[in-house]
């Protein structure tokens, strides 16, 4: 795996479900930490929580990212373009595990779900500091590994 970028601790392997152990329950309480006090969407992506959740996409933990950004999302008001993008990268997570796991109608079904997300941000504008190009791209990614 990648290395992530400093300050976000390294999870000590990937979970995949019926393939490796689980973590500890309070393995990433110190990550979700703060993310209660992030009164704005500019306050959240600050947090620890986001930029591992991001980091741990990336790297291919895919379910300590939604871990992590499960905290996020519901700390995001409802019926905003924040929830809406924490929804999406939570899910492609969830779809690049299943694909890890040699699910690929899971994959497929997930992948729609992203998309559906996306459609519903404003396309030119970042949110959270990520561009919904940007995650369309990996989806576009992600669909060609289907």
């Amino acid at each position: 795996m990648p290395d992530l970028p400093s300050g976000i601790p390294k999870p000590p392997h990937a979970y995949i479900p019926g393939q490796t152990p689980r973590h500890p329950e309070d393995w990433f309480d110190p990550i979700k930490e703060g993310v209660r006090e992030a009164r704005t969407a500019a306050d959240l992506a600050q947090t620890k929580a986001f930029r591992a959740g991001l980091a741990y996409l990336e790297a291919g933990y895919f379910w300590e990212c939604h871990e992590v950004l499960e905290a996020v999302w519901m700390q995001t008001g409802q019926d905003t373009a924040e929830r809406e993008m924490v929804q999406a990268l939570i899910q492609l997570a969830n779809a690049r595990l299943k694909l890890r796991m040699d699910r690929p109608r899971a994959v497929a079904r997930l992948y729609d779900m992203v998309e559906a997300h996306l459609d519903r941000l404003p396309p030119d504008d970042a949110v959270l500091g990520i561009a919904p190009a940007q995650v369309r791209a990996w989806t576009t990614t992600l669909r060609g590994e289907i």
